[in-house]
């Protein structure tokens, strides 16, 4: 069955089914990738390439060092192209269900209103932890992970603080820097192929 993943009022995930394809499934491991929206079309890359890492939705953040700014009008316009997006990867990649893609927020308000999670991973520069030690520190593998990854230039200090106050991890990449295009849909395919169904048989 393809699916399009849509909000509904209590937290809840509803869906309109689009098709039915006999043999797909979709990853046991739900990731929602809160990304700081980048300049010019590099958030239809993300969307795209996240769709195709088995994404389960992606919510768009505006934050301190966003430098893209527009009428909420017009935020809205994107996030229906960006839906665009993730329905055609969907398609392209075989997946059974489209993520849903909101409208942006800011990164302040994502982190009060998304429902809860098994394991809460934030990229920041200034991480002292690696990766790579967050996840190794599980004894279990979750079934809900959200990931927030900043703009160019990163997330400011106070967005990372935040983040900490709520109970998630602040990471790094180690010595690589990744531009942000790059980063989340690395760590996307990390966590799939460490408890997804990246690499794993049909």
């Amino acid at each position: 069955m393809i699916a399009r993943a849509v909000r509904a009022p209590g937290g809840r995930l509803l869906g309109t089914v689009l098709a039915v394809v006999a043999g797909r499934a979709e990853s046991p491991l739900a990731v929602t990738l809160v990304q700081g929206i980048p300049k010019g079309d590099r958030m239809e890359s993300i969307v795209r390439a996240a769709t195709e890492l088995g994404v389960a939705r992606v919510c768009p953040a505006l934050t301190e060092r966003t430098v893209v700014r527009l009428p909420p009008a017009r935020w809205h316009e994107r996030a229906r192209r960006w839906q665009r997006v993730a329905r055609e990867a969907t398609k392209q990649c075989g997946r059974a269900v489209v993520p849903a893609v909101d409208p942006p927020r800011p990164l302040t308000e994502w982190l009060a209103a998304l429902p809860g999670y098994d394991l809460g991973l934030c990229l920041w520069e200034e991480a002292a932890q690696p990766l790579s030690t967050a996840l190794a520190a599980r004894a279990h593998a979750p079934a809900s992970v959200l990931l927030i990854v900043g703009p160019e230039g990163g997330l400011a200090g106070a967005e990372a603080d935040e983040a900490l106050t709520r109970g998630m991890a602040l990471v790094s990449l180690g010595q690589r820097t990744l531009r942000t295009e790059t980063a989340g849909p690395a760590v996307l395919a990390v966590l799939q192929a460490r408890w997804g169904d990246l690499g794993r048989g049909r």
